[in-house]
């Protein structure tokens, strides 16, 4: 089966190649016996409405039952943090699926100038010395996925992402190929009025409010996570980007830098697991993913992290708590992990339209 050439795009490295990652698979779209579901429900006659595409935004993915959805912000026109000079090639819902053909498939291949400088948490630029779905003994990277089907394919050297196409090719500004781990903190408390009384929402439930940081690069608002180091536990992932980012604490005093790291490694010491697997996240490729493990830590009356002063650190613009409802917009798969957590906690989640 023949396929056409990627265009050629001049930011960061973009090779002239064949496109590596298209051949059919013979490994139905499905994940513990759940289908691919949305492509037939937002289907449109031509490309051109990507953008349309979008503002439907897909959202069949069950975090309890790991039904396979159609990724949609892996498939943003253009990529993040490219001045708009690196589109994607358009790629319609019913297309994403691998083993779906799609002989006009031609992705960019593109890796930013940031990965290509080969910092430390970056992979080298040729794969094929990777052994890939397992604990990468050469560097300490675990390389398998959160994903319950259990393993990825990987197609001429190159691994192949497990939701399907996203109308490119190369890592983007992501440092790994395959899957690139994150942790992602839901820190939530009540809501409370004046007289410390916990607020309910028009259907009766209490309401939730959780942490929530402003992106730099993008302006969304996100959970306060990051990348998990190389033979890094979780917790300690948790606790020092939560401490980084929310509560600024490569700023703080020595006893102040103290105190946060008491109080959070007792906070983030248990958990309540919201989701793990793929993360439909603008930075993903068909080659590089990101994916999470969200965990929900609760502060029930308030007085341990709920009683912090949130201060923006590191890569957060602005830090606040937010109140849990339909209504939010956040980056990523986020408002997927915090309408879990709602639900879990049998917190307040619709939002009454007056």
């Amino acid at each position: 089966m023949g396929h056409r050439v990627g265009k050629t795009i001049f930011t960061g490295c973009v090779r002239q190649s064949a496109v590596r990652s298209l051949i059919k698979s013979d490994t139905p779209a499905t994940a513990n016996g759940h289908q691919y579901q949305g492509a037939a429900q937002t289907r449109s006659p031509t490309h051109t409405t990507l953008n349309q595409q979008h503002t439907t935004h897909v959202r069949n993915l069950s975090t309890k039952h790991f039904i396979m959805s159609v990724h949609v912000k892996a498939r943003c026109k253009f990529y993040p943090r490219t001045k708009d000079s690196v589109e994607r090639c358009p790629v319609p819902d019913d297309k994403v699926p691998w083993n779906v053909d799609f002989l006009e498939y031609a992705p960019v291949d593109f890796t930013s100038e940031s990965v290509l400088k080969q910092p430390v948490w970056a992979d080298l630029p040729d794969p094929s010395g990777i052994t890939f779905n397992c604990i990468d003994k050469s560097c300490k990277v675990n390389r398998r996925t959160y994903e319950p089907q259990g393993e990825y394919e990987v197609i001429d050297g190159y691994p192949r992402n497990p939701r399907g196409r996203t109308g490119l090719t190369g890592r983007g500004s992501l440092g790994r190929w395959g899957p690139n781990h994150a942790a992602d903190p839901i820190v939530t408390r009540w809501k409370r009025d004046e007289n410390d009384e916990v607020v309910v929402g028009d259907d009766g439930k209490p309401i939730l409010q959780f942490v929530a940081v402003q992106r730099r690069d993008c302006g969304e608002w996100a959970l306060p996570g990051g990348m998990v180091d190389p033979e890094e536990e979780r917790t300690a992932t948790l606790i020092r980007e939560f401490g980084e980012e929310a509560l600024n604490s490569l700023e703080a005093t020595d006893e102040g830098k103290i105190k946060i790291k008491e109080t959070l490694t007792h906070f983030f010491k248990d958990g309540l697991k919201i989701y793990k697997g793929y993360v439909d996240d603008p930075r993903n490729t068909d080659n590089a993913w990101m994916e999470t493990k969200a965990m929900n830590f609760h502060d029930d009356d308030g007085t341990g992290v709920g009683a912090f002063n949130l201060h923006a650190g590191d890569d957060a613009a602005d830090v606040k708590w937010k109140d849990i409802d339909s209504g939010l917009e956040l980056y990523a798969s986020h408002i997927d992990f915090i309408r879990d957590t709602a639900k879990e906690r049998n917190a307040h989640w619709e939002k009454c339209h007056v």
